[in-house]
C-alpha cells in the first residue's frame, strides 16, 4: 500500500497553513497598511531561503471518515533564513489570527524561537505584532475544555533562553504594530529595537486595561507610539514604514558577527580612502569657548563615508551612539553633543552610554570615543534622577570592558564623568582644542576664589577678570608634554590617524575572540 494520501494531506495542510487566518483577514491587515508576518520575511530574507519550522503546527478538524475539514495553523511563523547570504533565525506573530494573541501551537513555536538561536548561535529577528496572552487562554473564547494553569513547577523559565541569546547572538526586534505583555518584553529582551512611526505601538498593557486599573483614558499612540518610545529610550530608531524596517535590520546586522565567537565582517575597504582629510575639521571647533558645533558633522567625516549609522538618539540626548567603520572594519561609536546640555552627561544620557559600550564589548567592536564632556549634568533635576549613579555604571562598564578604545579629545575632559570616555590601555588622542581638569574654568572659579569675589566692589567684573586669567594660561601642548595623551594631532589628521589605529587594534581584537566562550561553555 501507498502512503500517498498522507503525503497529500501534508501538501494539504501546507497550503491551507499559507492563507493565515484567511483571504478576509489578510485584506484587513493590509487595510491597516500592515504586511502579514510571511510578507515580512519574504521582504527581508533572501529569495526562496526560508526554512520554515513547524510549518504544521495548528489545529486539523477531520471528518467521519478522517479526512481534513479545516485546518488552522498555529499563529506564529518561525525559521531559519538567508539575510545577504548568511544564516539567521526569524520569527513573529501572526495578527490575523486572535489579534496575534498566541494559540497552543503558536504559543510554543513562540517559545522555542529563542531556542533555535541557541542551538544554531545565529541572529535572532522577531517581528512583533501582538497582544500575548488572553484572558480567554489559548483555546480562546468558548472552549470547554480543562486545561492546566500555567507551566509545571519543574519547567524551564522562558526567559531563560531570551536571557542566553542575548549573550551569544545578536537579537533584532521591531514593533510592526501594537504590542503589548510577553511580546512586549522580547521588544524589550533585544540588542537594537526599531519601530513604525504610525502604524505600531508598545505598551505593558493596552488601554481598556489601564483605564480599568487607573482611571486613564488614553489611546495606544498616546500611552505608546513612537513618539513616546523614541524618548522613553525603549526603541533604538523608527523607521517611517516597513520596508523602512527592513532596511535599519539588515544595516544593524550588517556590523555584527553572528554570534560572540566570531568577528565581524570587513566591508569593502576601498570604497573610502583610508588617507583621506577634511580641511574643515581645522574650524570645526569654535574658538569662543561658549560657541557650540555639529558633532555629527565631525563623526561623518572621519568613519568611512555613509557609514555611520545612529542608534537611540532621541535619548540621552546630550551623547551620540552608533556604529560606523573604518577602513571597512566595524566600530562603535561615541561622542558628546555639545547642543544639549553642553555635552553633559545625564541619568539618560548615562543609561544610553552603559548599553553600547556593553553591546560593543559583547560583539567585539571597538570603541571609538569623540570627546567635550564638561562632566555630570547638575542641578536639583539631576540630582533627583541619581545621574551620579548611572553614572558610575557607565564609567564601570568602560572599564570592564575588553575591546580596544581609542578616545581623541575634541574640546573638553572635565570632573569624573571623563573617566567613562577612556578605556583600559586605550589610545588617546587631543586637538588643539582640547582643555580640561577636575572643574570647567568657570565653575571652578566661582568654587575656589568664591569669597574674593564677593568682596570685589564690583563681583562680576572681578569673576570675568579671573576667569580670562585661567582661560590665558590653557596651553594646548601642556598635556601633550606630560605624556598625558598619546599624541597631539592635526584636526584634519584625524581619519588617517582612527584608521591606522584599528589595524593595529585588529590583531588583538582577533586573539580576544578566539578566547570567547559561548555562555553553555561557561
Amino acid at each position: 500500500m501507498s502512503w500517498q494520501d498522507e503525503v497529500d494531506g501534508i501538501e494539504e495542510r501546507r497550503k491551507l497553513a499559507l492563507k493565515l487566518g484567511g483571504d478576509d483577514a489578510v485584506d484587513r491587515q493590509h487595510a491597516r497598511g500592515r504586511l502579514t508576518i510571511r510578507e515580512r520575511i519574504d521582504a527581508l530574507a533572501d529569495p526562496e531561503s526560508f526554512r520554515e519550522e513547524g510549518p504544521l503546527a495548528g489545529y486539523g478538524e477531520l471528518d467521519d471518515q478522517g479526512r481534513l475539514k479545516e485546518f488552522t495553523p498555529g499563529n506564529y511563523v518561525l525559521g531559519v533564513a538567508r539575510m545577504n547570504g548568511s544564516p539567521f533565525v526569524v520569527g513573529g506573530e501572526d495578527f490575523t489570527q486572535r489579534g496575534g494573541s498566541p494559540t497552543p501551537s503558536g504559543l510554543r513555536k513562540s517559545v522555542y524561537a529563542e531556542e533555535v538561536a541557541l542551538r544554531y548561535r545565529l541572529p535572532l529577528v522577531r517581528f512583533l505584532e501582538g497582544g500575548g496572552g488572553s484572558v480567554t487562554g489559548t483555546a480562546g473564547k468558548g472552549s470547554a475544555a480543562p486545561r492546566p494553569m500555567g507551566d509545571p513547577v519543574y519547567a524551564t523559565s522562558r526567559f531563560k533562553s531570551m536571557a542566553d541569546i542575548l549573550l551569544t547572538a545578536p537579537v533584532v526586534s521591531a514593533a510592526v504594530g501594537a504590542v503589548a505583555g510577553l511580546p512586549a518584553a522580547r521588544l524589550a529582551a533585544s540588542h537594537f529595537t526599531v519601530m513604525t512611526r504610525d502604524t505600531s505601538q508598545v505598551l505593558v498593557a493596552g488601554p481598556a486595561v489601564v483605564e480599568r486599573a487607573l482611571g486613564e483614558s488614553l489611546t495606544k499612540e498616546q500611552l505608546g507610539g513612537a513618539k513616546i518610545h523614541l524618548r522613553s529610550g525603549l526603541v533604538d530608531n523608527v523607521a517611517d514604514d516597513e520596508p523602512g524596517v527592513m532596511d535599519q535590520i539588515r544595516r544593524f546586522l550588517s556590523y555584527m558577527p553572528r554570534n560572540i565567537s566570531e568577528m565581524p565582517s570587513r566591508s569593502d575597504p576601498s570604497l573610502d580612502d583610508p588617507q583621506r582629510e577634511d580641511a574643515s575639521l581645522l574650524e570645526a571647533i569654535p574658538k569662543e569657548r561658549r560657541k557650540i558645533y555639529k558633532m555629527r558633522r565631525i563623526i561623518e567625516s572621519v568613519v568611512d563615508r555613509d557609514s555611520f549609522f545612529e542608534m537611540t538618539a532621541l535619548y540621552g540626548r546630550s551623547q551620540i551612539t552608533g556604529l560606523a567603520r573604518l577602513g571597512g572594519w566595524p566600530v562603535g561609536i561615541w561622542a558628546n553633543d555639545p547642543r544639549f546640555y553642553g555635552g553633559a552627561m545625564t541619568a539618560h544620557g548615562a543609561q544610553k552610554v552603559r548599553r553600547f559600550i556593553e553591546l560593543c564589548d559583547r560583539f567585539h567592536l571597538p570603541m571609538v570615543a569623540l570627546v567635550d564632556e564638561p562632566g555630570f549634568m547638575i542641578g536639583s533635576e539631576s540630582e533627583k534622577a541619581a545621574t551620579i549613579r548611572y553614572g558610575v555604571d557607565a564609567i564601570c562598564a568602560t572599564v570592564r570592558s575588553k575591546v580596544p578604545w581609542v578616545s581623541v579629545i575634541v574640546r573638553k575632559t572635565y570632573g569624573v564623568a571623563a573617566a567613562a570616555h577612556f578605556g583600559p590601555s586605550g589610545e588617546i588622542y587631543a586637538w588643539p582644542s582640547a582643555e580640561g581638569g577636575a572643574l570647567p574654568i568657570e565653575g571652578g572659579v566661582a568654587v575656589a576664589f568664591r569669597r574674593e569675589i564677593e568682596a570685589a566692589p564690583d563681583p562680576d567684573a572681578r569673576r570675568r577678570e579671573l576667569e580670562a586669567q585661567f582661560l590665558g594660561r590653557q596651553n594646548p601642548f601642556a598635556r601633550a608634554e606630560a605624556f598625558g595623551v598619546h599624541n597631539l594631532i592635526d584636526p584634519r589628521q584625524t581619519r588617517p590617524t582612527l584608521c591606522r589605529w584599528i589595524e593595529l587594534a585588529r590583531p588583538v581584537l582577533e586573539e580576544r575572540v578566539l578566547g570567547t566562550r559561548l555562555p553553555s561553555e561557561f
